[in-house]
């Protein structure tokens, strides 16, 4: 069938077979499901826009001397309609740090490439984060443990994906939490006569009782808010693994490694 084309061609564009959205099948309802973010293909062809929405993020390290800061800028899809959406489109990393410029700027065209392509781009939070630095790791400002400057990157790319609706951490259960409170306060408890009898005999033994024992209080806890004795948790790296029971249990988030 011939068609007769009256205007002006300016461009055009191959339609591929994939590109033909094909319809999807109906789903049976569920019931109580938890979010997940909607998959958003983008095509090569999508242009960037005039304005883009987007966060930025201060990074400071101990093996940095100045502080890392990442840009995310997201695209905004379906802007005005109750479907709109955010979804990140490119990344930028500044530093007054030049000794690792030549990474960073192949890190942030890498995943900025990855951004535009769109799909299911949360894969790049885990991948990032389980990178590790030969020289060892370092603890951020709370007490989470970072093995490496490039998961320190992924963590706030994870965080700002949860800004945006991305992705959503699985709700803990009243039962949980519950028994997490349980055990805290029992190891808590069990360690409260010993943890205080360090304290008045560290104090009776000092210049200046009062100043001593007002400094003890504080050392009952780490700076995640857990025990001073908790260990690092390696599915949270946070130090909250108390020994209860003879099993290592996690305050935080409740790993036991007895299951």
């Amino acid at each position: 069938m011939a068609i007769k084309i009256d205007k002006k061609i300016k461009g055009y564009q191959v339609v591929k077979p994939e590109d033909k959205a094909a319809p999807a099948p109906a789903a049976a309802p569920v019931k109580d499901a938890a979010p997940v973010a909607e998959v958003i293909q983008m095509h090569e062809s999508l242009e960037r826009p005039e304005t883009l929405v987007g966060n930025t993020y201060k990074i400071k390290s101990p093996l940095f001397e100045h502080a890392l800061y990442v840009t995310i800028n997201d695209i905004v899809l379906n802007p005005g309609t109750p479907h709109e959406q955010r979804r990140p489109f490119e990344l930028f990393i500044n530093s007054k740090n030049m000794d690792h410029f030549q990474w960073i700027v192949a890190l942030t065209r890498i995943l900025s490439a990855v951004f535009r392509k769109g799909g299911d781009v949360t894969f790049i939070v885990e991948e990032l984060k389980a990178v590790f630095d030969p020289r060892g790791g370092y603890f951020k400002a709370g007490g989470v443990y970072m093995p490496s400057i490039v998961a320190e990157i992924g963590a706030v790319i994870e965080q700002h994906m949860k800004s945006i609706g991305l992705i959503h951490d699985p709700e803990m259960s009243e039962a949980t939490r519950q028994l997490i409170a349980e055990k805290r306060a029992a190891y808590e408890k069990a360690n409260s006569a010993t943890s205080t009898a360090a304290v008045m005999g560290a104090a009776s033994s000092a210049i200046g009782t009062s100043d001593t024992a007002a400094t003890g209080n504080d050392t009952h806890t780490n700076a995640s808010g857990f025990p001073a004795g908790a260990t690092l948790c390696s599915k949270c790296n946070t130090q909250a693994l108390v020994l209860m029971d003879g099993c290592q249990t996690c305050l935080n988030c409740g790993y036991s490694k007895c299951g």
